[in-house]
């Protein structure tokens, strides 16, 4: 895993106050840029609550930006080294006293759960947040992506969608997950949290929940 920052990687995108206790690095998902509609949202509810937000881009959704070819995403075992170099990068323009957290949405949260043990053991991160885990691929709940979560150790907080068809709640509640990892269910959620129009539920009310959710982790759950 790379300890130093790659001068590779897109720009920050910076949300919230600029100094403060807190800062969580949120990572995209799979095909929807850092500035997609859902990131905004959160980053933009997350500022209203006082926690920083620092967005990244990976190399490949970065290279469409730039009309590069639309290729698919490297496998989330491969985006490691890129992200634990904006992690490094971040920390390394913090104060001695700010907690950073790392997560993201769906892939991207799935890439910062692989590295999250590593980083908490070297004193980098306190926690981890991940928006919508891709716990399996829609309609196939054999193929989990879950081994490491068994055994994570870093404090972690996933918000999910109850019929997320990444991992239903049914789905995920039948799972042997780390006992480091809450979960907060968005009622009725899709993947990216919102319900549907007769269930009695608002997406702005889910995404407000999720932000409620990850500010009180992010200041009193580690």
């Amino acid at each position: 895993m790379a300890t130093a920052p790659d001068a590779t990687v897109a720009p920050l995108l910076e949300t919230g106050p600029a100094t403060g206790a807190a800062r969580l690095i949120l990572a995209h998902g799979a095909g929807a840029a850092m500035d997609s509609a859902f990131m905004e949202a959160m980053a933009g509810l997350l500022a209203e609550r006082l926690i920083a937000v620092t967005r990244f881009e990976f190399r490949y959704m970065a290279a469409r930006r730039d009309g590069g070819k639309r290729k698919p995403p490297p496998r989330a075992e491969l985006l490691q080294d890129e992200y634990a170099a904006v992690v490094h990068r971040v920390r390394a323009g913090m104060g001695p006293d700010g907690k950073l957290f790392i997560g993201g949405k769906s892939m991207g949260g799935r890439v910062a759960s692989l590295i999250a043990d590593c980083l908490l053991q070297e004193g980098v991160i306190s926690g981890l947040v991940c928006l919508g885990y891709p716990f399996h691929p829609p309609a196939k709940p054999d193929q989990l992506r879950t081994a490491h979560l068994d055994t994570l150790a870093c404090p972690s907080l996933i918000v999910q969608g109850e019929r997320d068809p990444f991992g239903t709640r049914a789905e995920v509640e039948a799972m042997t997950l780390s006992p480091r990892i809450a979960i907060t269910w968005a009622p009725d959620g899709d993947h990216d949290l919102g319900p549907r129009g007769a269930s009695g539920f608002t997406r702005k009310g889910n995404l407000t929940l999720a932000a409620d959710a990850v500010a009180a982790f992010v200041t009193h759950g580690t």
